[in-house]
């Protein structure tokens, strides 16, 4: 059974930075790019970065460019990261982790798999 598990996320103040994590069980890690999403209240599911299996390639949507960095440890941990820095009010959404068999198809909301979401607040 896959599992995506992500944690890391909080209230914090404009300006202030979190680090998500997203722990992958039950599929071999390293043959999967991975993904973050969020979304807002009353708003779609929206493509935020992704990386590719190997983690020489990455791709941002670019309100997040500069600011956030995604990442992965395929060796130890089979754990994606996506390290938020500079965080906005706007940046506050649940945020979803997500893998699949393609680059490509991490880009676009519908994945192999879905993690269950964590909460990020930023507060102005």
């Amino acid at each position: 059974q896959v599992q995506l598990v992500e944690t890391g996320g909080g209230l914090v103040q404009a300006g202030g930075s979190l680090r998500l994590s997203c722990a992958a069980s039950g599929l071999t890690f390293s043959s999967y790019a991975m993904g973050w999403f969020r979304q807002a209240p009353g708003k779609e599911r929206e493509f935020v970065a992704a990386i590719s299996w190997s983690g020489i390639s990455t791709y941002y949507t670019d309100s997040v460019k500069g600011r956030f960095t995604i990442s992965r440890d395929n060796a130890a941990k089979n754990t994606a990261y996506l390290q938020m820095n500079s965080l906005k009010p706007e940046d506050t959404a649940v945020y979803y982790c997500a893998a699949a068999r393609t680059y490509g198809g991490v880009k676009r909301p519908q994945p192999d798999y879905w993690g269950q979401g964590t909460q990020v607040t930023v507060s102005s």
